[in-house]
């Protein structure tokens, strides 16, 4: 139910990616290439994160933006994620958390195959853009703690 609510919520945002999809290669449990060939933006990750429009990643998890309130306590917190992950995992974590984590509630941000009960106008498209996605590796990636 509460999967259904957050995919319904993700897939309903006009922040829908339009970019066509790019190419990736996972590597054990990462991504090492960045999906546009160069880093991405720190700030633009963050603010991405913080969005609720557009990642909505503070609906699951708790990170250290203090402005933002109301943060999810189902998903670990986002605190330090640059010092428990590669930027490699965290890449394949925001692309596709399902391959390594079979039961996750995480939606894959990048991933377009095989997904359940997406609208027509929707499919075929990832919830964030490949920049997106590097934006947003970038901005975990400086979370040491």
């Amino acid at each position: 139910m509460l999967l259904g609510a957050i995919v319904a919520a993700l897939l309903a945002t006009p922040a829908l990616a339009a970019d066509p999809r790019r190419p990736y290669v996972v590597n054990g449990d990462e991504i090492k290439a960045s999906l546009t060939g160069r880093a991405g933006d720190p700030a633009r990750g963050r603010a991405i994160v913080a969005n609720r429009q557009v990642g909505l990643c503070l609906l699951c998890h708790t990170g250290p933006i203090p402005e933002e309130r109301f943060q999810g306590d189902l998903a670990p917190d986002l605190g330090g994620a640059g010092g428990r992950w590669t930027e490699g995992q965290l890449r394949l974590r925001v692309v596709d958390a399902e391959r390594f984590n079979p039961t996750t509630i995480m939606p894959p941000y990048f991933r377009t195959e095989k997904l359940a009960r997406v609208a027509k106008a929707f499919a075929d498209k990832p919830i964030l853009s490949a920049e997106q996605i590097e934006d947003v590796v970038a901005y975990l990636a400086t979370l040491k703690d």
